[in-house]
């Protein structure tokens, strides 16, 4: 089961307050970890949204926005991309991860869709688009 995990933003992170030198070495033992149990996919910190920009969709029509945007408890600082038995064992991982922000902090897990998940919708067709797709983004 592949999963994204979020990490929340707040207050701190999006006012581009850096973590400290503990704060890293705590994450990178922690990554160490998930790398080490081949739950680790991929993840990264994300710059705060005053240096991001937002696309709506509005039938044919795209409209662009400038960061910041307002709704803190909203926003992703950061995420992890990992691969699980099950949902049960992404909750004992996040337990285990120290806090990543100065403050009381959130942290999202959502299931990734699977091709199975769409049903007779994936054809043969377009799972053979999709799977290229992923093979070339895995090179």
């Amino acid at each position: 089961m592949r999963v994204v995990v979020f990490v929340k933003a707040t207050a701190d992170s999006e006012a581009g307050v850096m973590p400290s030198s503990e704060m890293l070495e705590a994450m990178g033992r922690y990554n160490e970890e998930l790398v080490a149990a081949g739950i680790m996919k991929g993840g990264d910190g994300l710059k705060p949204s005053s240096e991001a920009k937002r696309v709506h969709f509005s039938g044919p029509r795209r409209t662009v926005m400038d960061g910041p945007f307002t709704e803190t408890k909203e926003l992703v600082a950061g995420f992890w991309i990992w691969e699980v038995k099950d949902m049960d064992e992404a909750v004992e991982w996040v337990k285990r991860c120290p806090n990543p922000m100065l403050a009381e902090s959130d942290i999202d897990i959502r299931p990734v869709f699977g091709m199975d998940d769409f049903g007779e919708a994936m054809t043969p067709e377009i799972r053979a688009i999709h799977d290229g797709v992923r093979e070339k983004t895995e090179e």
